[in-house]
């Protein structure tokens, strides 16, 4: 149940928009929401923040094309925040959106967000472009039959542009069209990203979730993952295997030798095996010391590339004993 608010500090001028406060219980995440929720140190501090001075800006909802209640289209993590606060109901914009207007209020609202991971990315640009090209196709169909078109080439398109941030107004308006642009070069002018990087981030989601999971924790280069997700779905999990029992992460030039064997049908275990044991360019055999062994004999201003001179200088004169003694017991 809708509770009116007269007072907000949100504003906006959607036609038909209400704006009211809406219990937890009723608001569910949008569909395949692409982007992570977490209660982690971020989300703390926006619940901290919300118990201080309560929610500042309205969520951004619709009705639930599902069933009851409402999708959130924008403010998951406020929802959560505070949901984890204890409190019972949020205020909210209750806007007329169809589906891919919804879609990219969606995105564009956590696009806004400083850190966001490659998974979201790629995910986020995936449904943002799809949603686009289902908005130029239905304008195509809508106009002159006579009139030549190629829609997968081009695309005129009407978007819903929103402005939501956490501590700003909520500002969401039509624009006119997208100016005659193809619609992955019209999303690379709106997110700030080359063609080629969108493309890249939108090959990520035919990754399988571990592999998905290395990129986000930078374990594995983006570059190295878009040729990985080449690899079918088995090769990838027999892969993944290899990467935890032996250790090791291929580089561009192994991802791509793994992509092409995959598509020539010769790529198996062992062949896997074989790629990732090649000895890297970069690759050197080290020797590793846990500094707590050893820190305690240098003196404290002492910089790292100075304890590497004095260990050098030490095994040299170690090595030069050595030396002598077994000239000594020669003789």
């Amino acid at each position: 149940m809708v509770k009116k608010k007269a007072m907000c500090s949100s504003q906006t001028d959607v036609p038909g928009a209400d704006i009211g406060m809406i219990k937890i219980r009723e608001l569910h995440d949008f569909k395949e929401h692409p982007f992570k929720v977490e209660r982690n140190q971020e989300l703390f501090e926006l619940r901290r923040s919300i118990q201080q001075e309560g929610i500042l800006v309205p969520l951004l909802v619709r009705k639930n094309p599902d069933g009851e209640g409402f999708e959130i289209i924008a403010g998951h993590r406020r929802k959560e925040a505070a949901l984890w606060a204890g409190i019972k109901e949020v205020p909210a914009i209750i806007c007329s959106m169809d589906d891919d207007q919804a879609v990219i209020a969606m995105i564009d609202s956590n696009l806004q967000r400083e850190k966001i991971l490659p998974s979201e990315k790629a995910f986020a640009y995936k449904m943002r472009l799809q949603a686009m090209n289902r908005q130029g196709k239905r304008k195509e169909l809508s106009s002159d039959p006579l009139e030549p078109k190629c829609i997968e080439e081009m695309v005129e398109i009407s978007l819903l542009e929103a402005d939501i941030s956490e501590n700003g107004k909520v500002n969401i308006k039509m624009t006119d069209s997208a100016g005659g642009y193809r619609s992955n070069e019209q999303l690379a002018r709106m997110v700030g990203e080359s063609v080629t990087q969108i493309k890249r981030y939108i090959r990520l989601t035919k990754l399988i979730p571990k592999i998905l999971d290395m990129v986000d924790r930078e374990l594995l280069a983006i570059r190295s993952a878009v040729e990985i997700s080449f690899l079918t779905e088995e090769e990838q999990y027999e892969l993944h295997a290899v990467m935890e029992l032996e250790q090791c992460i291929p580089n561009i030039s192994q991802a791509n030798r793994l992509k092409r064997m995959s598509q020539q049908k010769q790529l198996d275990m062992d062949m896997i095996y074989d790629i990732l044991q090649e000895l890297k360019p970069n690759q050197r055999e080290q020797v590793k010391i846990p500094f707590d062994r050893i820190g305690k004999y240098f003196p404290p201003d002492y910089t790292p590339a100075q304890q590497a001179d004095l260990i050098e200088k030490l095994l040299k004169g170690w090595a030069h004993q050595n030396k002598k003694k077994d000239v000594q017991q020669e003789i």
